[in-house]
């Protein structure tokens, strides 16, 4: 029997990447596969939080897989069946919207759309400075759409960042349990 096939695709919230790599190593100790798929920017951009080449080869070493980081390799996840779920963590407002949309203009968008064609689950990490502002509706619009899933979130700076969200990373293997049984663990907002 083969294990369980994680896509851990990661989005431009670059200060949260320590977070997320750290539930990418906790996910493969659990026994998943897991595969990393990254956007052009976070797997381009060098930023204060460090530098893209050293988190593709982080995360490259954890997963013992190359990254997907061109729409072309993303796009067979879904016909191949290669996931049992895509995790998008960390999750921008911009690819909220696009997703939200139905735009594939990025390897990450591309890995959600091709694996919901399927009809499997997606898991979103939310971590973006707007999410009680523009990105309200789209959020709004996902808790209600077929086979996408949200980890828990909260306001992280209500005093400097009111309109901030962000997920809480340490529910991320509690809430792939659950979305792989396309349950949603609640409540959503903590």
């Amino acid at each position: 029997m083969s294990k369980t096939c994680i896509g851990y695709a990661l989005c431009g919230s670059f200060c949260t990447f320590s977070k997320a790599i750290r539930e990418m190593r906790n996910l493969r100790d659990m026994g998943y596969d897991v595969l990393p798929i990254m956007s052009k920017n976070a797997s381009t951009i060098d930023t204060r939080f460090g530098k893209a080449k050293d988190f593709i080869e982080e995360i490259e070493g954890i997963t013992e897989k190359k990254v997907i980081n061109e729409i072309t390799t993303a796009e067979p996840i879904g016909p191949k069946k290669m996931c049992d779920l895509i995790l998008v963590s960390p999750c921008t407002g911009n690819t909220l919207g696009k997703v939200c949309l139905g735009i594939t203009d990025t390897p990450v968008t591309m890995a959600v759309k091709s694996h919901l064609r399927v009809l499997r689950p997606v898991l979103l990490c939310v971590a973006t400075n707007d999410a009680l502002g523009a990105s309200a509706q789209n959020i709004g619009r996902l808790l209600n759409t077929k086979n996408i899933f949200f980890v828990p979130f909260s306001q992280d700076d209500p005093e400097n960042k009111p309109n901030s969200l962000v997920s809480h990373f340490e529910l991320i293997p509690k809430c792939v349990e659950y979305a792989l049984k396309k349950e949603q663990l609640q409540p959503v907002f903590r």
